[in-house]
């Protein structure tokens, strides 16, 4: 039977995703192009913004139209989240948990054509194991290590709907690592839905399972692909300053550049931390990317605060940011907050920003102009080939090349979103 999955959201859920084709694939299942016409089609969906929400929504209802006789399967965090969810057509609900057991669950439908709504009724305690060998399509292979949150940002949903803090177990991270790069993946990215939390229920850290990884004789860069200011403790910071597999790029959500609202958000730290802590990386790595998330507009911030934000943006120089206009959320606290703005507002204020985060983002690329570099090779076109630095700088190579290599490239020319590298030969 032919299969079309679509994925939405985090890298969390590419990691899924991944795991559920590969699984299918071992069953017999032919995976396929998700615009094709598919016997069963599989939305792993996601619920981070209401534009999440509503993109999860037009996805689901495009499979059901594209062909009314296939099974469709709706799973993930919009799934979680929103319980009492139906659509006419959807066969499978499936929540957070039990992605693992699509197998089953597809063999179960097809024996009894019955609808199945297989979906969370108490706290997720338990990490649903999976384990891949293979990332089809993708140069750089991410291994989900950790899920749950505790958190509780007054803004965020995922806390409901992925539970408590859980992690791998430690010595199966190591085992995926070493079996990706055997199969040749030079580079990991190590995901999690609170990644730098990883350990807090199995006696490690997150250090720790650092220090083992870059250990592996295979693996050429080693990339977190986010991770809190609070987990980048002494010990982390000691193994990105004697570690260069460990790549030259942090995701380091900031969320608000104004302590008035980092209050109401109810996250773990004020500027003064944040900009401190950036600080001690910069020493331990001058030339470091670090990009970040910010949500715009959310309920009370003022405009000075917002002003706040792109004066705060600008001192510490991310070198991109992710701006998010705030979106409401049912059944988190920021809902039920005064001062919520009008659309036009946050609209407003997000392009602001993301002006403001191209302009950063440019003068971060030219500083790199002129400077030879390693590049990964991902995607090669006619007449040239596409891949990142360690420090995730785009690079647009001047001639056609196999993906999957590492090359020396002379950096000539910023041409955003790209910066031009010729091949040093």
């Amino acid at each position: 039977m032919k299969v079309g999955i679509y994925t939405l959201g985090c890298k969390v859920n590419m990691y899924e995703s991944e795991f559920v084709a590969n699984e299918l694939k071992k069953n017999g299942y032919e995976i396929k192009v998700f615009d094709d016409i598919c016997d069963i089609y599989i939305i792993n969906t996601c619920s981070v913004t209401n534009t999440s929400d509503n993109k999860s929504k037009k996805i689901i209802r495009n499979a059901i139209k594209r062909n009314k006789d296939a099974c469709v399967v709706a799973m993930g965090c919009f799934i979680e989240a929103n319980q009492d969810y139906k659509e006419d057509g959807v066969d499978i609900y499936l929540g957070t948990k039990d992605k693992s057991k699509i197998v089953e669950l597809l063999d179960e439908y097809f024996k009894n054509k019955e609808n199945i709504r297989d979906l969370t009724k108490e706290e997720q305690k338990e990490f649903e194991d999976m384990f891949i060998t293979t990332f089809e399509g993708r140069t750089r292979a991410f291994i989900k290590i950790q899920d749950g949150c505790r958190n509780f940002c007054s803004f965020c949903i995922i806390p409901y709907v992925r539970g408590a803090c859980r992690s791998k177990d430690f010595n199966k991270v190591i085992d995926e690592v070493k079996e990706l790069t055997k199969n040749g993946y030079r580079e990991i990215v190590l995901t999690g839905i609170h990644t730098g939390n990883y350990g807090v229920d199995l006696k490690t850290n997150f250090a720790n399972l650092l220090e083992e990884l870059v250990k592996i004789n295979d693996l050429k860069r080693l990339r977190i692909s986010s991770i809190e200011i609070t987990e980048l403790n002494d010990k982390v910071l000691k193994i990105l300053k004697e570690n260069d597999k460990i790549a030259n790029h942090l995701h380091i959500p900031l969320q608000a550049g104004s302590d008035k609202i980092l209050k109401s958000m109810n996250r773990k730290y004020d500027l003064e931390y944040f900009k401190n802590k950036i600080k001690e990386i910069r020493k331990i790595r001058p030339d470091i990317s670090i990009s970040t998330d910010i949500i715009v507009g959310f309920p009370g911030e003022a405009e000075k605060d917002f002003e706040e934000t792109i004066k705060t943006a600008r001192e510490i120089g991310f070198s991109k940011m992710h701006v998010f206009p705030y979106s409401v959320r049912k059944g988190t606290k920021a809902e039920k907050m005064d001062g919520h703005l009008d659309n036009s507002v946050k609209k407003e204020r997000a392009r602001r920003l993301i002006e403001v985060s191209k302009e950063l983002e440019i003068d971060y690329m030219n500083n790199f102009v002129g400077k030879e570099v390693e590049v990964l090779t991902e995607n090669a076109k006619d007449g040239y080939t596409l891949g990142h630095t360690s420090n995730f700088l785009l690079v647009k190579l001047n001639k056609k090349l196999d993906n999957d290599k590492f090359v020396n490239v002379k950096l000539k020319k910023v041409e955003y979103p790209y910066i031009l590298g010729d091949i040093d030969e």
